[in-house]
């Protein structure tokens, strides 16, 4: 078995967004830069994203578009780098892009484009990227230890250990500074893993509580029955829990639902927790039904409610709300019995029995705690040149363009330090 040695200024744990941009940063300052990536090619998560266009940015980022136990630590960074720097930067190269709904901006091409700027940009300033590379040890130099170490220079704080999963051959790197961008545990299969938690525990960063976010909900009974019936329906509504409220589409799926507006209330969800659906946000409901049974009280409610939202989806409420009642007209059905329907149209309550988990999540809620991470540099608060950026840090953004922002922003600030 052979071994790989050498020294950097850098070190960089994870070739994801905030990863790259750390590598670009710092090679900008004329670092000398590695990035050690454990999967088999870098950007996964930016290929992936966007339905494979990439919605790189949003226009618009604003502190309240993330969440974090501290909620002014993204602060700093989200001034310093703003969307319109990243746009700039995607402009540099020439790559089309779009605005869509809420301000969120995509690739017109490809996500591909992002990551090939991002790779053009490394090399025009002679980072260093390795790939299937696991690492296993962070390990501060001291005094004691540091004596006699191959290619180790005075300015060396941190040796990097591990293997080549590829070739089993071993590596073993010394560097000034070491960035940890691993990512974090949402879908697994695109490059992320919890070894930024191992490390924190080992520089004792205290560690937030772990939970897929931006994540599909799942039911259990006759909610789920219902769902796998209408997968694949989809209609507008306004979610709420726990005091937020979004108004996006929903998309029923064979194990419940999901879609814009349900990733993003699951960020706020706790196992338990109910889910109320608005199922007609524009309209108060009681008031619409009570309205229709002057006017069509000759029609059946099914049909003038299939006029307002998906067929499939009336008939399932039927069979939940009304089936006693399904073949009377509107003019035989009484006040309360439209009060009750138009109540539940307006505040259907749902309990999830659980989320998806990581395997489909967007992003990982909590992580290393904030409070020993220094919000504009990014290092650890006591462990010089230990910086932790993008996914891996508790800080977690809307759906939209938020998380990719904070992952520039965090990257750009400890290129700057590190």
């Amino acid at each position: 078995m052979e071994s790989k040695c050498k020294t950097y200024d850098l070190v960089i744990l994870g070739a994801g967004a905030a990863g790259l941009m750390s590598a670009i940063t710092a090679g900008k300052r004329g670092k000398k830069v590695l990035i050690l990536e454990k999967s088999n090619k870098v950007g996964k998560k930016i290929l992936m994203s966007g339905g494979g266009k990439s919605n790189f940015t949003n226009l618009y980022v604003e502190p309240k578009n993330f969440i974090s136990a501290n909620a002014h630590f993204c602060i700093s960074a989200l001034k310093r780098y703003k969307p319109d720097d990243f746009i700039d930067l995607v402009r540099k190269h020439n790559i089309p892009f779009e605005e869509k709904k809420h301000n969120q901006l995509f690739c017109v091409n490809s996500s591909k484009d992002i990551v090939n700027m991002l790779l053009k940009e490394c090399d025009d300033v002679g980072v260093e990227i390795i790939t299937h590379c696991e690492t296993n040890l962070v390990k501060p130099l001291t005094q004691e230890n540091d004596k006699g170490l191959p290619n180790q220079t005075d300015r060396s704080r941190y040796e990097i250990k591990g293997i080549f999963s590829n070739s089993n051959i071993d590596f073993w790197f010394f560097a000034e500074s070491v960035i940890i961008a691993t990512g974090a545990l949402s879908i697994p299969t695109l490059g992320g893993s919890g070894y930024g938690y191992d490390v924190a525990k080992e520089y004792s960063l205290g560690l937030l509580n772990r939970r897929a976010g931006l994540v599909p909900f799942m039911f259990n009974g006759p909610i789920k029955e219902i769902s796998d019936k209408l997968s694949g329906t989809s209609l507008e509504v306004e979610v709420s829990c726990n005091g937020h409220k979004f108004l996006e589409s929903l998309l029923f799926t064979h194990r419940g639902i999901s879609g814009p507006s349900i990733l993003q209330i699951s960020s706020y969800w706790l196992p338990g927790d109910s889910i109320i659906l608005n199922l007609m946000p524009h309209d108060d409901a009681q008031l619409l039904l009570l309205n229709a049974k002057k006017e069509k009280e000759g029609i059946l409610l099914r049909t003038f409610l299939s006029k307002l939202l998906p067929k499939a989806l009336v008939l399932e409420l039927q069979n939940l709300w009304w089936s006693d009642f399904s073949e009377n007209p509107f003019a035989e059905l009484n006040n309360k019995i439209l009060f009750t329907i138009g109540e539940n149209l307006n505040r259907w309550d749902l309990k999830p029995s659980e989320t998806e988990g990581y395997r489909t999540a967007e992003v990982t809620l909590g992580g290393v705690n904030t409070d020993g991470v220094s919000s504009k540099t990014m290092e650890s608060i006591n462990h010089p040149g230990l910086y932790f950026v993008g996914e891996v840090l508790d800080v977690s953004g809307h759906l939209g363009g938020f998380n990719f922002q904070w992952a520039w922003a965090s990257g750009y600030i400890a290129g700057l330090y590190a």
